[in-house]
């Protein structure tokens, strides 16, 4: 499986490809093994966000979950940057509860190009699923200036 890593100012990123999309991105994963066009192109949009010079990312993406989790990503991946969603926002959109949710947010296999940081709960901040669990999800937000009461 090709792998490939880049160093942030969130630590040592690890971004794996598999048939063609996107499949997971980790913190102190794997060292690559082999850099592929797409990968390369990963790399560059991910360097770009976390630098403040791109708000939506453009990569084939094929995370891993049942039918709930795949809802969950696809409604994650809609909410704007800048902007943010409680569990009880996406749960209603997708005629569910907010607690599973939580567990698909908490499964995303692919943290920040698929921006569960994007969710709160509904009287706070919420989990993170990230190294550095809410630090993490905190440092997103304040980046992307979607959670104005953090500034």
């Amino acid at each position: 499986m090709p792998v490939a890593e880049i160093e942030t100012w969130l630590g040592r990123l690890t971004i794996h490809e598999t048939e063609g999309a996107i499949t997971q991105l980790q913190w102190n994963g794997p060292s690559g093994q082999e850099e592929t066009p797409l990968l390369q192109e990963a790399i560059a949009q991910l360097q770009a966000y976390l630098d403040g010079r791109l708000k939506e990312f453009d990569l084939p993406l094929a995370p891993k979950g049942g039918k709930l989790h795949q809802a969950v990503f696809q409604a994650m991946l809609a909410i704007p940057y800048g902007e943010t969603r409680t569990y009880g926002d996406v749960a209603k959109e997708l005629n569910t509860y907010g607690q599973p949710v939580g567990q698909a947010c908490g499964a995303n296999p692919i943290p920040i190009i698929i921006p569960c940081h994007r969710i709160l709960s509904a009287n706070g901040l919420g989990g993170y699923s990230g190294d550095g669990g809410t630090d993490t999800k905190i440092a997103l937000l304040k980046m992307e200036g979607g959670f104005p009461f953090l500034l």
